[in-house]
């Protein structure tokens, strides 16, 4: 759990030197985000931002319907539409570099809050554990996808999405992967930490003193002030109110242990790994044995979340994998192929 954490500061990263990042500037934010929005400069997280909506989520009860956040398309077609989930503790602006990308080779592509983390409203203190998870995904598919769709999953998210496909196969024509952290085996202990020490502990995660040293951490040259704002973009829905619960509600729970159910998957998968990433590479090639039906690509110079500092080549893999309708000629079989921006 202790390295989830730290994976959830790195989705403050930016493009870089990808050329990938543009548009946006001025207001027209919605109200629900928190007003330090107003002082992010990345263009492009600004633009993003712009797009979010609320989308209602009926649960288990008809008293029980979440306003869930998310970036809607704006193209619908007959394709297997692309749900993009994001790291531990982030939001759909994870992907704001991404996402234009496959919007522009025509894909249609949704970017969807994790319950408990993101922009929903979490008024009504839902529980935050797997399951619930889980079943908002599987609403929030039902009511707006519709039809099997690919499940893109980077780091965390990978569990995530793994969890939801062996439990919903039908729902998920083909996984994309993305330096999965799949191995882990929840929170442990840190489920069983007293109440106040667990509060403490989740208001120093958001604290602008330690996601700024995490990306200070994550690169070297770059600028105070740009990491600055990629800072205040990856902290800002620790802004919303119930964000401290919403958090400690899925660290009491367990977290997410999926070890026992990757095999099971059956489903094409893309798993897609960064060269430098030092968390979980090493792993790579024992969860690749595991799948049945998957292949492996790399992208040169990237981390842990090629989708952030790599998203031309990122963009490339998932617009290909998307577009094939041939079976994988060889599963089972590491195939490593560069991309470089």
């Amino acid at each position: 759990m202790a390295m989830n954490l730290l994976l959830g500061l790195h989705v403050t990263m930016s493009s870089k030197g990808s050329g990938a990042c543009g548009g946006g500037g001025g207001g027209g934010f919605p109200s629900f985000l928190p007003k330090d929005v107003e002082k992010i400069k990345d263009p492009f997280a600004r633009s993003l931002a712009r797009r979010i909506k609320r989308l209602p989520v009926q649960m288990s009860s008809p008293e029980n319907c979440i306003m869930s956040s998310c970036i809607k398309p704006v193209i619908q077609n007959k394709s297997s539409p692309l749900v993009l989930l994001h790291c531990f503790d982030s939001s759909c602006l994870e992907w704001r570099c991404t996402y234009p990308l496959l919007e522009e080779a025509g894909l249609e592509a949704w970017a969807v809050d994790v319950l408990g983390w993101g922009f929903s409203d979490l008024e009504t203190r839902p529980s935050c554990d797997a399951a619930s998870k889980r079943c908002h995904l599987y609403q929030f598919w039902k009511s707006y996808i519709k039809r099997p769709m690919i499940l893109v999953g980077p780091s965390l998210g990978a569990s995530v999405a793994v969890d939801f496909t062996v439990n919903y196969p039908d729902a998920v024509e083909k996984l994309v992967l993305i330096n999965p952290s799949v191995y882990a085996e929840g929170t442990k202990h840190l489920a069983r930490l007293p109440k106040m020490v667990a509060y403490a502990g989740v208001l120093f995660l958001k604290s602008l003193p330690l996601r700024l040293y995490g990306n200070m951490l994550a690169f070297n040259g770059i600028p105070f002030s740009t990491i600055l704002d990629w800072t205040n973009v990856g902290r800002l829905h620790c802004q919303l109110p119930w964000w401290n619960d919403a958090t400690i509600s899925f660290m009491f729970s367990g977290g997410y242990n999926v070890i026992s159910q990757i095999k099971q998957v059956k489903q094409k998968t893309l798993i897609i790994c960064g060269e430098l990433d030092q968390i979980i590479s090493y792993k790579l090639a024992v969860l690749h044995s595991e799948l049945p039906n998957a292949i492996i690509r790399e992208i040169a110079e990237s981390g842990h979340l090629p989708h952030v500092d790599k998203p031309n080549s990122v963009a490339k893999l998932i617009i290909e994998f998307a577009k094939s309708d041939v079976q994988l000629s060889c599963p089972n079989q590491i195939m490593l192929k560069s991309y470089v921006c």
